[in-house]
């Protein structure tokens, strides 16, 4: 058994939910530690309240468990937060601070902080992003990620903290629900397709995103944090790239299970922060550095989450 002990802060999430599984399969239920603002109807291993703006109640957690690695899952996205960026700031960024400060003091080893797609901006080459290119974000979600990409590398050049970070694309999975982003509409399209056979997008059918299934995100997530130090050579946050596509696209996938789906379009607000974005990913250095790859395509994809929604829903 490994003597590494874990936390996950934010574990009722979207991420949380399904990286708190995979954890406890490689280090025993013991040694994962789940923790959210309120307590979860199923808990499977420890579990504790935690706000992450309170750092006495991080740390006094952190001591309890003697944690040497904390996941800082945490965060206001991208949607949610433009309705409050004043708080989507401080919750995303004083969080990041407690937990860097924990390992700059020594109390923790290791530190892994999701950044995502919403660092880059309407500058920024939208086909094939590379990892260094123009990042000038125009959402407070991605202002926020931007700044934690260069604190998290300021902590590993100033004090050699190891804190690992992956931007993530749109994320897709059929055990939880989403948590309030731009990307939701490619989990709530399979729901709605299964429930009522037809789904109104609020993106444009031609608004095409990096998206990545779930089982490649925690994939990704646990490889890069399982990495040798020494092959980890980006401290701001890694490029990864699962697969591309709009919202036409994906209802076309779902056709090939559900062949009278329907679908129409109505963009709201989050059409503008979609069209920010980049159309696809350049992820070079991850597979370069520790050796990422993705497992599923589109396709694969919808086949994975039909078959398990269905499974669900009986």
């Amino acid at each position: 058994m490994s003597k590494d002990s874990i936390l996950i802060i934010g574990s009722n999430g979207q991420i949380g939910t399904e990286l708190a599984e995979s954890l406890r399969l490689i280090y025993g239920d013991d040694h994962v530690v789940c923790s959210d603002l309120k307590q979860p109807e199923t808990i499977k291993g420890p579990f504790e309240i935690i706000d992450i703006l309170d750092k006495d109640g991080v740390y006094s957690i952190i001591k309890k468990y003697s944690i040497t690695q904390v996941y800082l899952l945490a965060a206001l996205l991208s949607a949610t937060a433009e309705k409050n960026p004043k708080f989507a700031w401080d919750l995303n960024m004083q969080g990041l601070f407690n937990i860097l400060d924990a390992a700059k003091e020594g109390l923790i080893k290791k530190v892994y902080w999701p950044s995502s797609i919403a660092v880059f901006g309407p500058t920024t080459p939208s086909v094939l992003t590379p990892q260094y290119t123009i990042m000038e974000p125009n959402t407070i979600y991605g202002i926020s990620k931007q700044a934690g990409e260069r604190f998290c590398e300021y902590y590993f050049q100033k004090y050699n903290v190891d804190v690992r970070s992956i931007r993530y694309p749109g994320l897709i999975g059929y055990k939880s629900a989403p948590g309030g982003g731009t990307t939701d509409y490619a989990v709530h399209i399979y729901h709605e397709a299964l429930k009522n056979g037809k789904y109104t997008s609020f993106l444009s059918e031609q608004t095409t995103l990096p998206m990545m299934y779930m089982p490649d995100a925690l994939k990704a997530t646990i490889n890069l944090m399982e990495a040798p130090a020494e092959k980890v050579k980006i401290r701001s946050s890694y490029n990864v790239a699962g697969m591309s596509f709009n919202p036409l696209e994906i209802a076309e996938s779902i056709k090939k299970h559900i062949p009278n789906f329907e679908i129409d379009f109505n963009p709201d607000f989050r059409q503008a922060i979609a069209d920010s974005w980049p159309k696809s990913i350049n992820d070079a250095e991850a597979r370069q550095h520790w050796g990422w790859s993705p497992d599923y395509d589109l396709q694969s994809m919808t086949d994975d989450m039909i078959l398990n929604l269905r499974k669900r829903m009986q």
